[in-house]
């Protein structure tokens, strides 16, 4: 069986052995595989976990945040789908089907919360068409205002940056992200994720009939994933801006509140009356 054994893993991370086992039973992390003699075996993905871990750990948190720290900042990184890599995730979040304006609803909302309240945001969203974004440019013009980072992916024909921190990327024509709408918005204090992809239909049919599989969420740690991916998939395009953004991300705290389940239920309801009238 292929993978390291535990004083390889304590050697390369820091971290006693008997505090990596101690860690497996109390929080049910890292989970090795067994040998058939019971010996146990971890793979690479662990050791850079852990160091996460012990990285959070130096800068005061306690085990249990460090851990939840750690996961959040190791979302998918090599899918080329911001929703897939939620969708497939071990958190995934209930989908349902919406009409365009309900996505269109939805994602003002998201950018207009996100003027008023977000402070240094991490800012991503997703168009498949150029013709689709230009006319919300100046939204996100004025979002890229206040961030830290904005980035928008449409079938642009090159890497541009036309203002302050706004980063347009071309993605390609058979990219699953070109089947994709996202609003994805990772600060300190507010965060919310919008992410939908578009069903294939037998026949063409007129643009306010379109009809999307999505999905919404203010969980900070489903957050931070969709906010990884969508810095891995920049990274795809251009490596040091990709880079920057993990970075960025990797040093950023989780936003401090999840919302009420009885929030993000009322919200819900709220879509199903916009679907129905």
């Amino acid at each position: 069986m292929n993978g390291l054994a535990i004083k390889d893993v304590a050697e390369r991370t820091g971290i006693a052995a008997g505090t990596i086992r101690m860690w497996e039973q109390r929080y049910g992390f890292p989970e090795p595989r067994r040998t058939p003699s019971g010996y146990r075996m971890y793979a690479l993905s662990d050791v850079e976990l852990l160091k996460r871990v012990a990285a959070h750990r130096e800068r005061g948190l306690s085990v249990p945040a460090a851990l939840e720290r750690a996961r959040a900042s190791s979302g998918p990184t090599d899918r080329p789908s911001l929703y897939g890599a939620i969708a497939a995730s071990d958190r995934p979040v209930a989908a349902r089907l919406l009409k365009k304006r309900t996505l269109v609803a939805l994602s003002r909302a998201i950018e207009d919360e996100t003027l008023a309240r977000a402070a240094g945001p991490v800012i991503f969203g997703a168009f498949q068409l150029e013709r689709h974004y230009r006319p919300v440019e100046h939204r996100y013009r004025r979002m890229a205002e206040r961030a830290d980072a904005c980035v928008v992916f449409a079938d642009f024909d090159a890497i541009s940056r036309p203002v302050g921190g706004l980063v347009e990327l071309p993605i390609a024509a058979d990219d699953a992200m070109g089947n994709e709408w996202a609003v994805v918005v990772d600060a300190p204090g507010y965060c919310a994720a919008l992410l939908a992809w578009e069903p294939p239909v037998a026949q063409s049919v007129p643009d306010r009939d379109r009809r999307f599989e999505a999905f919404w969420t203010m969980d900070p740690t489903i957050v931070r994933r969709a906010a990884l991916t969508g810095a891995a998939l920049a990274g795809r395009v251009e490596p040091a801006l990709g880079k920057q953004l993990e970075a960025m991300l990797a040093d950023r705290p989780l936003a401090i509140d999840s919302p009420a389940p009885g929030l993000e239920a009322l919200a819900s309801r709220m879509i199903d009356y916009l679907e129905a009238a």
